[in-house]
């Protein structure tokens, strides 16, 4: 598909799509880039502060459920990446219904305006692996049941769905993208990686739910940022692909390396109250996308490393979201164990 391409990021100001715009900038294609975001508690404009006076790039304030919104910012783009969503599995139990409205409203809206655009050459749907639920053992394909198991899943899941529909019925170029858990730069300290980091920066306690062991695979958020890219140019429209990190961590050992990084030890641990219906395991097989050529460039334990010294190295940037994050992350979300 090549160089020259207009892009619109939506959700772009967050923590993957600020990383897919650097990308973009860093690889030297001759693109120009136009973000959408909501900026919404996890949407940051100094993520993108660098890229402020660059020719080509444009930033809009919206929402991607505004239909005049959305239409002013897909006007003359070639490629929409939609990453806008609400995220937190834990918000989405608290508080499903704006899970609704922006992960399956909003990307209807996309996906309307999408229909009047002839010079679209790819929609990419950014999913993720939680639609399929959880698995004890083997890995999920992208033709394996989907089970969601909390309101975010189900939410990502109609969202994907519609954009499938879309394909099939109106013949929007939709690429379907399920990835792992991501981790990096950039993240809002809510997740599980900079919120330990950033509570043991400040001589905290990190929460860890139940005993521990449920399993994450996780994809460092440039290798992430890498499949997307090659899907613009050779994904097959109205097909799904998994991205997997191959690096599955039970989160107790994922907590273990970071204490270590951090120079902690167990005494820094809490173990909290577990989340209702949590996911015990996810563990995704990658071949297809593997077959186009990506792999996971970053092993766990050299990313972790990256990841903490950005953190230690980036304090004016997640200070001020740490201060206004909700108390309960910091200290386990369902509260401590036995209910308190």
């Amino acid at each position: 598909m090549g160089k020259g391409l207009h892009y619109l990021v939506t959700g772009g100001a967050g923590f993957i799509g600020s990383n897919f715009v650097r990308l973009l900038y860093q690889s030297g294609e001759n693109v120009s880039v136009r973000v959408l975001d909501k900026l919404t508690y996890s949407g940051n404009l100094a993520n993108l502060k660098e890229f402020e006076t660059r020719a080509g790039y444009e930033f809009i304030k919206g929402d991607i459920c505004d239909e005049g919104v959305v239409r002013k910012a897909m006007d003359g783009v070639n490629v929409v990446v939609n990453f806008a969503a609400e995220v937190s599995v834990d918000r989405s139990i608290d508080d499903p219904q704006s899970f609704l409205k922006t992960d399956i409203v909003g990307v209807y809206t996309l996906l309307q305006q999408a229909r009047q655009l002839p010079a679209l050459k790819r929609f990419i749907q950014i999913s993720t692996d939680e639609v399929y639920g959880h698995i004890l053992e083997g890995s999920f394909h992208e033709a394996s049941e989907l089970k969601p198991r909390n309101p975010y899943a189900a939410s990502k899941l109609g969202g994907e769905r519609l954009a499938y529909s879309f394909f099939e019925t109106y013949g929007v170029p939709a690429v379907i993208t399920r990835a792992s858990n991501n981790y990096g730069p950039y993240a809002y300290p809510e997740k599980v990686i900079p919120l330990f980091i950033t509570n043991l920066a400040d001589g905290g306690t990190v929460p860890v739910f139940g005993a521990g062991r449920q399993v994450r695979d996780w994809l460092y958020v440039e290798d992430h940022c890498r499949a997307i890219r090659l899907l613009v140019d050779r994904g097959v429209n109205g097909d799904v692909y998994n991205v997997g990190g191959s690096q599955e961590c039970e989160n107790i050992e994922l907590t273990h390396k970071l204490l270590a990084l951090m120079g902690k030890d167990e005494r820094s641990i809490k173990f909290v109250q577990d989340r209702p219906g949590h996911d015990m395991r996810y563990s995704l097989d990658s071949s297809k996308l593997q077959r186009l050529g990506w792999a996971p460039q970053q092993d766990l334990s050299s990313g972790l490393k990256k990841t903490v010294d950005w953190y230690l190295q980036h304090e004016d940037w997640w200070r001020p979201l740490k201060n206004k994050l909700d108390p309960r992350y910091s200290k386990g979300f369902w509260g401590e164990k036995g209910g308190k």
